[in-house]
């Protein structure tokens, strides 16, 4: 387990907390966007990404309004809507970033989410932020459900769930538009339930 009641709390209140012993981990604030957006320019980052590429002013505009809120959430010491948070080594390097986004009308229903620029692949780093977001999501924010999808073809991504506990629940076929053809989108997710034994 990454957290506990002090962990959560601090993570609460803006602090960074550690994700693993090279790693810190903590909501989003303003000084991340430059560095989010330098690794959505890049075009192995958003092979897999249905909103990417796009121009700044849309990434801007996107994630400006998490931002905020954000802030206004830490000055309340309330969670925000839509947590999301940054990871960063000892040396202040942005090491990529996840998410919890709440599901329009299904309370209790978060989709996870994750992205990594190309220098932090292949470390861990995408499991570590699953494992992480998905134990705030049912200790600290009390869903029932965490879902998320991905493209077919995106191996570390469905891979990455797999390992942090989450099952396949279905597949779409020829949803995304690629170059060349097309790819399915894959659906996985959690309970409660089935983090409790997981956890036991």
């Amino acid at each position: 387990m990454l957290l506990n009641s002090e962990t959560i709390d601090s993570l609460k209140r803006g602090n960074a907390i550690p994700l693993t012993p090279e790693l810190t981990i903590s909501l989003i604030k303003a000084d991340d966007l430059a560095d989010i957006i330098t690794m959505l320019d890049n075009p192995k980052v958003t092979e897999f990404l249905f909103f990417a590429p796009a121009p700044v002013e849309v990434y801007q505009s996107f994630f400006q309004p998490i931002i905020d809120n954000t802030t206004e959430a830490i000055a309340h010491n309330e969670w925000p809507k839509n947590p999301t948070l940054i990871v960063r080594n000892q040396q202040g390097d942005y090491m990529g970033m996840g998410g919890l986004s709440a599901v329009m009308f299904l309370q209790g229903n978060v989709e996870i989410g994750y992205q990594l620029p190309e220098h932090a692949w292949g470390k861990g780093i995408a499991t570590a932020i699953t494992r992480l977001l998905t134990e705030l999501a049912f200790k600290a924010l009390a869903v029932h459900k965490v879902s998320a999808d991905c493209y077919a073809n995106n191996i570390g991504s469905y891979r990455t769930l797999e390992n942090c506990g989450f099952t396949q629940e279905g597949r779409q076929k020829d949803y995304y538009k690629l170059e060349n053809g097309f790819d399915d989108r894959l659906f996985y997710g959690m309970t409660a339930q089935e983090f409790a034994t997981l956890t036991d």
